[in-house]
């Protein structure tokens, strides 16, 4: 199941390759929120993994941003004490509000609209 939420894109982090074969890249995203007149800020870290950790590179700090991303938990365990932790990994990352499209952007003056009556003798139907 993946999960979406948008925020202000505060903190890259650079490429790290623990191991020969994994590539992973953390960002961090600012989401705020106004509850009873006061306004609540909460730093969300994700994660980007192997072919996926330039998608960040098209976002610039500051900009508001839309992650999607998947919820990943894992166990690990050493010395006989066993953790769990989670990650937040992000597979798509759109830029929000750079460009608004409304209703007349989208129009065709080519293509008549569907309120427009078609000209008198006009059969479209194929039987």
């Amino acid at each position: 199941m993946s999960y979406e939420l948008s925020g202000k894109l505060i903190e890259k982090f650079p490429i790290e390759q623990p191991t020969a074969s994994f590539r992973k890249r953390e960002f961090v995203v600012e989401l705020s929120e106004e509850r009873n007149g006061r306004v609540f800020t909460d730093p969300v870290k994700f994660q980007l993994t192997q072919d996926r950790v330039e998608l960040i590179d098209a976002v610039s700090l500051q900009d508001t941003v839309k992650v999607t991303f998947d919820i990943k938990g894992n166990r690990w365990e050493r010395d006989g004490r066993v953790s769990y932790f989670t990650n937040l990994v992000a597979w798509k990352i759109e830029k929000v509000g750079s460009v608004q499209s409304s209703a007349a952007d989208d129009f065709d003056p080519g293509m008549p609209s569907m309120d427009q009556a078609a000209p008198d003798g006009y059969d479209d139907l194929p039987f």
